[in-house]
């Protein structure tokens, strides 16, 4: 599937719990990772836009369920990150318990992009979120953010390293927010969820 015609793109709701989640039918895309692994800025670009979703360089600033509606047919959910130790620990409480809830209970999510630093191994919260995602049948797309960050012959040990960490089939896509490498073939992954 090529990239689709971005006619709008809006931001809809934050939610918490699920009586704040939109009541539409449409699909969902979830994007998932660790605090500043730039989940924010990949939604961005995969709609070409700037400041649809704001980008903050403090981890941690994504602290509630936010939904975005992309031509009245498509839902993106950029979820809070995990693993930043400087959130207030009431905050960082409620993360596991809000984002669980989403992924395990709503019927309108189709897949889940796992987004990974490529200058990091992959966390705990890592592997944890994928083998969940794994255990619950929940079609996952993993991108490794940042590829500008690091040159192309390095590449190959990042995949290895994901393969051995994490287990999951294929590899990775590689993706620059800067350069927008990556956008096209990540729409190619989600087009069969979305679209099957």
């Amino acid at each position: 599937m090529s990239m689709p015609l971005i006619k709008t793109a809006r931001f809809i709701t934050s939610a918490v719990e699920p009586a704040q989640y939109p009541q539409h039918h449409v699909p969902e895309i979830a994007f998932a990772g660790r605090s500043n692994v730039g989940k924010s800025s990949l939604i961005n670009v995969l709609l070409g836009r700037k400041k649809l979703v704001r980008t903050s360089s403090r981890p941690g600033q994504t602290q509630t369920i936010n939904f975005f509606m992309i031509n009245e047919e498509l839902c993106f959910v950029d979820l809070p990150g995990y693993g930043y130790a400087q959130a207030p620990k009431r905050v960082r409480i409620k993360w596991g318990p809000m984002v669980n809830q989403y992924l395990s209970q709503r019927k309108n999510l189709k897949g889940v992009v796992l987004l990974l630093d490529v200058r990091r191994k992959p966390s705990e919260g890592d592997t944890t979120l994928l083998t969940w995602l794994k255990d619950c049948s929940k079609n996952t797309v993993i991108v490794a953010t940042k590829a500008d960050k690091i040159s192309r012959n390095q590449r190959a040990s990042v995949v290895k390293q994901v393969a051995s960490e994490i287990a999951f089939d294929g590899k990775p896509i590689f993706f620059s927010a800067h350069t927008g490498e990556g956008r096209e073939e990540i729409w190619t992954a989600l087009g069969p969820l979305i679209w099957p």
